[in-house]
């Protein structure tokens, strides 16, 4: 989403810049700082960089309606949730200072695109860890590839229900001309969080905060 201030009233801008606030104070106590690898940390920047030309290379002709990866799900399995929520903090703060994205509605890009991912990629691989076996397929498939495609729609929902309560758009304009896109954009998302996540726990597996070796490689 791309939303942009004057879709929304004062008081829905400001309880998204707050919420947002709050929840940045929350992750910056809950990252352990002191044992963060210097390595993967680079690794993580590389990762913000990335994210941010994705992006910058978004498609949307009209106001608050934009179509791009979101990348929430690799982040999250990447850095683990606290230091994505940073992470993904960081590409926004980065698209305002470019003039991609308005100052005012930062809070609510940020709680109503990428909290709902994390979120739920969180909820995915708390889900897989108990339910299935302790496998690496189970772990791109499920928790990368599938839990990508269910993030990016989850996302647009609450993007487009956030428009919709607003007044921005009539429901049918949201449901046939941009819900289908986010659907058809959900595959990509999917395959590129898929792919990532395979190549990272094959070539460098200590990137991935989420991934433990002793779990999904030492029982096969």
């Amino acid at each position: 989403m791309n939303f942009v201030a004057s879709q929304f009233p004062l008081w829905a801008l400001w309880l998204g810049n707050v919420l947002a606030l709050l929840l940045l104070g929350v992750a910056v106590t809950r990252v352990q700082w002191r044992v963060l690898e210097r390595r993967a940390v680079n690794a993580w920047l590389g990762a913000c960089v990335v994210l941010l030309g994705f992006w910058l290379g978004r498609a949307g002709l009209q106001p608050g309606l934009s179509f791009h990866l979101l990348g929430a799900t690799v982040f999250t399995l990447l850095m683990g949730p606290w230091l994505a929520l940073l992470a993904l903090a960081v590409v926004l703060l980065g698209l305002a200072a470019g003039g991609q994205l308005e100052w005012s509605a930062l809070g609510l890009n940020y709680v109503l695109s990428l909290l709902p991912a994390v979120g739920l990629t969180v909820l995915m691989l708390w889900v897989a860890q108990r339910r299935f076996a302790a496998n690496v397929f189970v772990y791109v498939f499920v928790n990368a590839f599938l839990t990508g495609a269910a993030g990016m729609l989850l996302a647009a929902v609450c993007g487009l229900a956030a428009l919709l309560l607003a007044g921005a758009y009539p429901l049918e304009h949201l449901l046939e001309n941009a819900l289908p896109y986010y659907v058809l954009l959900a595959w990509s998302e999917a395959f590129t969080s898929g792919l990532v996540l395979a190549i990272l726990i094959v070539y460098r597996p200590h990137w991935v905060a989420t991934f433990d070796d002793a779990r999904y490689l030492d029982n096969q």
